[in-house]
């Protein structure tokens, strides 16, 4: 399989630095490094971004997650690896990311677990986490773009 064309931030170096900017933004809220690399992790597994998912299981391990993390993340309901806090946010990561898929976006119930274990500026940093990552998603997912053909850091 081949990409139909570059990702399009590849292609216009604006939209390249804004998305970098706000991923680094989106860091800035107190929330730890390798709870933003599971999220992004599990919402490209949800969205099919094959590159992201290949890149951000491995920005998580050098984060210092364990295989064993990384391996049931898409089952973290049914495992004993995640703390609460962890559970929140990937919950609030899942309802983000499937925002169509009901009435309610984002559950009452799901946001008030995350805002009991995540402030203001914390749950604006996943928030913006979240959101950028499904934004990259959607632009590997629709030009195809295959793991491993993007060389990061």
């Amino acid at each position: 399989m081949q990409a139909r064309m570059n990702n399009p931030a590849f292609i216009n170096q604006d939209a390249m630095k804004a998305l970098m900017a706000l991923g680094e933004a989106s860091q800035k809220g107190g929330v730890p490094h390798a709870v933003h690399e599971l999220l992004h992790l599990r919402v490209s597994q949800i969205n099919g971004c094959g590159v992201c998912v290949d890149m951000h299981g491995k920005m998580a391990r050098k984060a210092g997650e364990t295989d064993e993390r990384l391996f049931s993340v898409a089952a973290w309901r049914d495992t004993p690896y995640f703390t609460e806090a962890e559970r929140a946010a990937l919950a609030l990561a899942e309802s983000v990311t499937r925002i169509a898929d009901r009435g309610d976006a984002v559950s009452d119930e799901v946001w008030n677990e995350a805002a009991r274990h995540y402030d203001e500026d914390q749950l604006a940093s996943l928030l913006l986490s979240i959101s950028t990552i499904n934004v990259w998603n959607r632009l590997n997912a629709s030009v195809r773009m295959m793991a491993g053909s993007v060389k990061w850091g």
